[in-house]
């Protein structure tokens, strides 16, 4: 079904304007030609030479840098005008200009689920043209507002199809809406495409603006980062400290600085990762006795 819409769907044709210039010099010549008969009291050839003039002129547009005409005559589509300057094409063609420059669309802030169904926020740029000028008309209303509605429906999949953020529950390097920016901007720039592609549209540029939790669970999720944030930092905290007590030992052990019996030892590391790993500065006591009093 999808390959008989394409087949059937209507498709740019290159249309070769004339030199406007040419025509337009063509035109005044003609006026004068025909003014200069009528002078000459010689008035059908100079009537007929006045209307043909005008009627040359009547042919004349002008075109921007990268913008098209769409030429039509009595509803049948023609070609597509891509030249530029003032050029000319029969005066009954219909000339409907439009632009294939690149554009933005911003598309506003989304409440929408992440894959775990959490409530986020996100927001979206775009940047698109208009590749064929014949789909962007005539297969659809308004290609403006069909680009703007269809932009939010692929933000609003995107998000469906990522979490938010890592966690236990996904597998080992998949790919998250906060950590795989690349990657999704990748993914939102091909859902785009797919979807535009009726339209004669092309994406030129997609990325994320805007990414946050929802009010409603702001509160929770950032609790929940600043805990995991603060058990990975324990675990270096531990694992660092441990790898000190036993560097500690070993250059004890190796210059016969004293020797210690398992109780001793197992003193030392305790106090050793008390001090490491306290979040406030140790307190020396300062033992007159010996250890086992």
């Amino acid at each position: 079904m999808a390959a008989q819409f394409r087949q059937e769907a209507c498709q740019e044709t290159r249309f070769t304007s004339i030199n406007g210039y040419l025509a337009a010099a063509g035109g005044v010549l003609l006026v004068i030609a025909g003014a200069l008969a009528l002078r000459g009291f010689l008035l059908l050839p100079g009537i007929v030479l006045i209307v043909i003039g005008v009627f040359l002129a009547a042919g004349l547009y002008m075109l921007q840098p990268n913008e098209t005409a769409i030429l039509t005559l009595f509803g049948r589509y023609v070609g597509t005008d891509r030249s530029e300057g003032l050029r000319w094409a029969f005066p009954l063609y219909r000339k409907r200009k439009l632009t294939v420059r690149a554009r933005n669309l911003n598309v506003a802030t989304l409440k929408v689920n992440d894959k775990r169904g959490n409530p986020i926020e996100i927001g979206a740029a775009v940047v698109w043209r208009v590749r064929d000028t014949a789909q962007a008309v005539f297969e659809v209303d308004d290609f403006e507002r069909y680009v703007s509605i269809q932009a939010e429906a692929a933000l609003r999949h995107l998000a469906s199809q990522y979490a938010y953020d890592e966690a236990d529950d996904l597998a080992a390097g998949e790919t998250t809406l906060r950590a795989g920016a690349n990657e999704v901007a990748l993914a939102l720039r091909a859902e785009l495409q797919a979807r535009f592609e009726a339209a004669g549209v092309e994406t030129v540029d997609a990325k994320l603006t805007h990414l946050a939790y929802a009010a409603e669970i702001a509160q929770v999720m950032l609790r929940r980062q600043q805990a995991e944030a603060i058990i990975s930092a324990r675990a270096k905290i531990v694992h660092g400290a441990v790898t000190m007590v036993d560097a500690a030992l070993k250059a004890l052990a190796e210059r016969d600085i004293v020797e210690l019996d398992p109780e001793r030892k197992a003193a030392m590391v305790s106090n050793l990762l008390v001090v490491l790993c306290s979040d406030q500065n140790a307190q020396p006591i300062i033992n007159a006795g010996t250890l086992y009093n």
